[in-house]
């Protein structure tokens, strides 16, 4: 008798460990072998940020792989995966993060069909193929993810990156129309430490006269208190309806300002927010997605737009949601990539990285934020988003104009959408470098790129530009001046 229990209980262990065996899931889902070692990374997020190029923000925060073999390690590792492990395992629980949630339950399952099958490695070589067109591209955006976008750009060498991106266009319209295939924007930023409305409006002519501005004349307010931004939008908008400017304005005010200020009345053309990829990132920037749906709500209902109603403008940087404490273990350039998600929900006009603002602790020098600001270009057309970069960086960063430069000419070959236009590329009011009427000039020269079309026949009706694209020299009689007397 006791033998048969003995035997039953044997059976019945046996049985359990079969059903475990099952189920069990090993510890290392990821792995790929160098040489005689294997390295082993726990779950997705661990793998994407081990697969980073180098970055001082994700070594700070402990993320980033320990070594260049380890590094290559994860990459191929990624390569392997199939796209759809980011549908079925999330970097970020969905129960967890609204930022998850939304992309998940955005997701279009048809636009991404022709992928499906593909693993991360596959879907570079797509994306690189002379068969895959803009059209194609187009038609795919809604159907891949932040972290697809991330996973794939992290496969990538710089030229890659830059490949990919020309082949995007994203197109989007207010008072004009930004993006096309052959244009080349600019956003005119007249910064002033002390909001003085007459430095302000000097930058802004003298920005005119150089053909800036036609992704929008965006004040950075010295503060976010509601007079002065209504008092900066009302002299923005006397001005462009003085000459009959088809350009947008905006003043880039907290989103609670903005919408007290369409509540007073004040000409409100965009509605500005700061984002990141993270709900908690977001709570620290004093947002959620309810409030962006409100601030969207309330620009619309103003109706100003003359060729279309894309009014939002977001600006994004890699490092946010680490300065935050925010990041839940996800490496920078994948946070930023879900920044992008959160953009995409509200058709914006503009979405600008400010890739080098937030310091050398996240991006150390010119060749990380070189790389950052290809990446997340890449990542944001592929998503199909307005995407424009700020080409700059802080004075205590080691990097300089030569770097900026390097940045800039290889933007402008990827068909970046626009670059800020700063007096002499020194901004006063924030204390940082960035590009400068000139240098958008130098874009537009180098790579046969015009103004948005609304723009250009007015700088050609103002006398401000000939019909060969080259700006006119001003003279005491020009048609411009004349009319500020």
């Amino acid at each position: 008798m006791i033998l048969w229990v003995l035997l039953i209980l044997w059976i019945l262990l046996f049985l359990w460990m079969l059903s475990k065996a099952a189920t069990y899931r090993p510890k290392s889902m990821f792995r790929h072998t160098v040489r005689n070692r294997t390295y082993a990374f726990p779950d997705l997020k661990t793998l994407l940020a081990r697969a980073t190029p180098r970055r001082s923000g994700d070594e700070l925060a402990g993320l980033a792989a320990e070594t260049a073999e380890e590094r290559v390690a994860a990459q191929m590792a990624l390569a392997e995966l199939p796209l759809t492990t980011f549908l079925n395992e999330l970097v970020i629980p969905y129960e967890q993060d609204e930022v998850s949630r939304l992309i998940i339950d955005t997701h279009d399952a048809d636009a991404f069909a022709p992928v499906r099958s593909l693993t991360v490695g596959d879907f570079r070589n797509y994306l690189l193929s002379d068969r895959t067109t803009t059209e194609a591209l187009q038609h795919l955006a809604p159907g891949l993810t932040p972290e697809m976008v991330a996973a794939v750009t992290k496969l990538m060498r710089n030229q890659d990156l830059i490949t990919v991106s020309a082949k995007c266009e994203v197109v989007t319209r207010f008072r004009n129309t930004i993006g096309l295939k052959g244009r080349f924007s600019t956003r005119l930023q007249p910064n002033h430490p002390t909001d003085d409305l007459r430095g302000i409006a000097a930058s802004v002519i003298d920005g005119l006269f150089y053909s800036s501005g036609d992704a929008v004349i965006g004040i950075n307010p010295a503060t976010d208190h509601v007079q002065t931004v209504v008092r900066l939008l009302d002299m923005l908008d006397r001005l462009r309806q003085r000459f009959d400017i088809p350009a947008q304005s905006c003043v880039l005010s907290h989103i609670t300002t903005t919408i007290q200020a369409i509540q007073q009345g004040a000409a409100v053309d965009l509605v500005f927010q700061s984002i990141g990829g993270t709900e908690a990132v977001n709570t620290s920037f004093g947002v959620n997605l309810a409030l962006l749906n409100e601030g969207l709500d309330a620009g619309r209902s103003l109706g100003r737009g003359t060729v279309g109603q894309n009014l939002m403008y977001f600006e994004t940087g890699q490092g946010s949601a680490l300065s935050a404490s925010a990041h839940h273990g996800v490496d920078q350039q994948t946070c930023e990539a879900r920044a992008y998600a959160v953009a995409r929900a509200f058709e914006p006009l503009l979405v600008n990285t400010v890739v080098g603002f937030i310091g050398p602790e996240y991006l150390y020098d010119g060749k990380q934020i070189i790389r950052a600001g290809l990446e997340d270009h890449c990542c944001g057309k592929l998503l199909g988003l307005p995407m424009g970069v700020d080409v700059c960086y802080t004075n205590h960063a080691e990097a300089d104009q030569d770097d900026m430069d390097t940045l800039l000419t290889l933007l402008g070959a990827a068909g970046v959408n626009y670059i800020m236009g700063i007096p002499g590329a020194d901004d006063v009011m924030l204390h940082y470098q960035s590009t400068s009427f000139h240098d958008a000039l130098y874009v537009r020269n180098l790579f046969n790129r015009r103004p948005a079309p609304e723009f250009e026949a007015w700088l050609l009706r103002m006398g401000l530009m000939n019909e060969n694209g080259q700006l006119l020299p001003p003279s005491d009689r020009h048609r411009f001046l004349e009319g500020m007397r």
